[in-house]
C-alpha cells in the first residue's frame, strides 16, 4: 500500500532560524477569539468583587455572598439560552457535602453553576469540561464574615468561563461543552471533587477538563516582574489512577512525559499560540504548584485528562490575604491588580483549544509502534477515530529530551514508516479533520507481536 510522506506545512512549523513561520488560523476560530472583550471581563471581575465575600460557607443575602454571586453567574448563562438556538442549558447543580472535621464544620449544601453546550452531531458524545471556582476566601480560611473580594482568586477565571460561554453559545460545535463554576475549592476542592464522581459514576465520555485558577495577575511579589506575555499549563506526568500494566508499558516506553494530561498540556500549547498573539503557553510538568491544589485534581484522579491553566506570576500580596494596608503595601484580592488584557488573551487560548477539540474527529484508536524488529526507520498503525471522520492523520515526532513535537508527518492511510530511528525519538498520532482541526495527539503503545 503507498503511503504518503509529507513534512507538514499546513499549521504552526518551527523551522531552523531565519526561516519562515507559517502559521494558519481557522477564520471562524478566529473570529470569536477576537471578540473576547477585555472591556466585559473587567465588568465581571468587578462585580464579581462587589459581592464582598464569596466564602462557600458564607449566609444567604441577595446582595452579598456565595448564593447571591452564583445567581449572578446563572442569570448570565440563562442570558445566553435564546441565542443558542436551544442547545445551551444552564442550572444550578445542588448537593449536599457532609461535614469533615476541617474545613466543612457541618452538613452543607453547595452548588456548581452549569451550562451546557450540547454537541451538533448525535452520535458524538464527547463532553468537554472548562471550569473555574466561584467561592473566595481571606487569611482565615474559616471566617465566612470578612471582605475577601476574590478578584483574581477566581473572579478572573470565572469570569472567563462566563465570555466563553457568551461567545462559543452562539456557534455550533459536534460534541458537548460544559461550562462549569464550581464551589467549595478553597473548603478542599468540594465542588470539582462531586462533579468528577458524578461523571465517573454516569459514565461521562468526559475527553478532557480545562481548570483555570487565577489568569489575571502580571506582577509579582517579592521579585516585581511584570509580565503578561506567558501563561503556565500544569499537568501531570505518571497518572493518578496508573494501573500495573500502565506502569509496566510506561517503564518500557519510557512515556514519563506522555500522559493524556501531558498530550492535551501540548495541544493547548501549539493551539493557542496559532491563535492568541503575544502570548506564550509555558508547560509546567507537575499537577500543581507546591501547598495549593486546584480543581483539575480530583478530575486525575477519577482517570479524567485533566490540566489547570494558571498565571505565570503570582502575587502573595493579593492571593489569600485580608484587605488591608500595612508597611504602605495593599493587600487583598482586589480588582485594581488584575490585568485584563492579560485575562483576555488567556481566555482566548481556551476558546481556541474548546474550538478545535470540539469540531475535530476524536483520537485515531489502537496507535501502535512496530518494536518486533531491529531497524533504522519507525513504523506506525493505527484504526480510524471511533467519532468523526478523519480526513488523513499526522505522525508526530519529537527528540526525547524535548518537551513539544517537532516535526509532522501527514498521511491518509493508516500506517506510515518514517526514516528515523524508534530508539533516538517520541512518536504521536492525531486525527486530521475534514475541517483541518486535529485531534489531541496518541502516544503509541509497542506492538510485540
Amino acid at each position: 500500500m503507498k503511503k504518503i510522506l509529507i513534512l507538514i506545512t499546513y499549521f504552526t512549523i518551527h523551522l531552523t532560524i531565519g526561516q519562515t513561520q507559517i502559521i494558519h488560523r481557522n477564520a471562524e476560530i478566529q473570529q470569536m477569539v477576537s471578540e473576547i472583550s477585555a472591556e466585559s471581563l473587567e465588568g465581571y471581575v468587578r462585580d464579581l468583587a462587589a459581592f464582598r465575600t464569596r466564602h462557600t460557607l458564607s449566609k444567604n443575602d441577595p446582595k452579598e455572598g456565595i448564593l447571591a454571586s452564583q445567581k449572578y453567574v446563572l442569570d448570565h448563562f440563562k442570558s445566553f439560552e435564546a441565542a443558542s438556538g436551544g442547545r445551551l442549558t444552564s442550572e444550578l447543580d445542588i448537593f449536599t457535602i457532609p461535614a469533615d472535621g476541617r474545613r466543612i464544620p457541618s452538613d452543607s449544601q453547595l452548588g456548581n453553576v452549569m451550562a451546557t453546550l450540547k454537541g451538533t452531531d448525535p452520535n458524538d458524545d464527547r463532553i468537554f469540561i472548562i471550569s473555574a471556582h466561584i467561592d473566595s476566601r481571606a487569611l482565615d480560611i474559616m471566617n465566612t464574615e470578612i471582605d475577601a473580594p476574590g478578584a483574581n482568586d477566581d473572579g478572573s477565571g470565572v469570569a472567563a468561563i462566563i465570555e466563553l460561554t457568551k461567545i462559543m453559545s452562539k456557534k455550533a460545535f459536534q460534541a458537548t461543552i460544559v461550562f462549569v463554576v464550581v464551589s467549595g475549592e478553597e473548603q478542599g476542592l468540594k465542588g470539582a471533587e462531586y462533579l468528577a464522581k458524578k461523571a465517573k459514576s454516569e459514565n461521562w465520555n468526559l475527553v478532557a477538563m480545562l481548570n483555570n485558577d487565577m489568569i489575571g495577575n502580571s506582577n509579582s511579589s517579592q521579585t516585581n516582574i511584570n509580565d503578561n506575555t506567558r501563561v503556565r499549563i500544569f499537568s501531570e506526568g505518571v497518572p493518578a489512577v496508573e494501573t500495573e500494566q500502565m506502569t509496566a508499558i510506561r517503564r518500557y516506553t519510557n512515556a514519563e512525559n506522555d500522559s493524556k494530561s501531558r498530550q492535551l498540556a501540548r495541544f493547548i500549547k501549539e493551539t493557542g499560540e496559532r491563535y492568541v498573539d503575544q502570548l506564550e503557553v509555558k508547560l509546567v510538568y507537575r499537577n500543581d504548584r507546591f501547598l495549593r491544589g486546584g480543581d483539575h485534581t480530583p478530575f486525575a484522579k477519577e482517570g479524567f485528562t485533566a490540566i489547570r491553566v494558571c498565571e505565570m506570576n503570582e502575587n502573595y500580596y493579593h492571593q489569600h490575604e485580608n484587605v488591608r494596608v500595612e508597611d504602605g503595601i495593599q493587600y487583598g484580592d482586589l480588582p485594581e491588580f488584575v490585568d485584563f488584557e492579560y485575562m483576555r488573551k488567556i481566555t482566548g487560548i481556551n476558546l481556541a483549544s474548546l474550538a478545535v477539540l470540539a469540531t475535530a474527529p476524536s483520537e485515531p484508536q489502537s496507535v501502535g509502534i512496530d518494536v518486533r524488529k531491529l531497524s533504522n526507520t519507525s513504523t506506525l498503525r493505527w484504526d480510524a477515530p471511533k467519532t468523526g471522520k478523519a480526513k488523513g492523520y499526522y505522525v508526530l515526532m519529537r527528540e526525547t529530551d524535548s518537551s513539544m513535537w517537532e516535526k509532522k508527518f501527514y498521511t491518509e492511510e493508516n500506517t506510515l514508516t518514517i526514516p528515523y530511528s524508534k530508539d533516538n525519538f517520541f512518536f504521536g498520532v492525531q486525527a486530521v479533520g475534514q475541517n483541518g482541526h486535529e485531534s489531541m495527539a496518541v502516544f503509541p503503545q509497542p506492538i510485540t507481536r
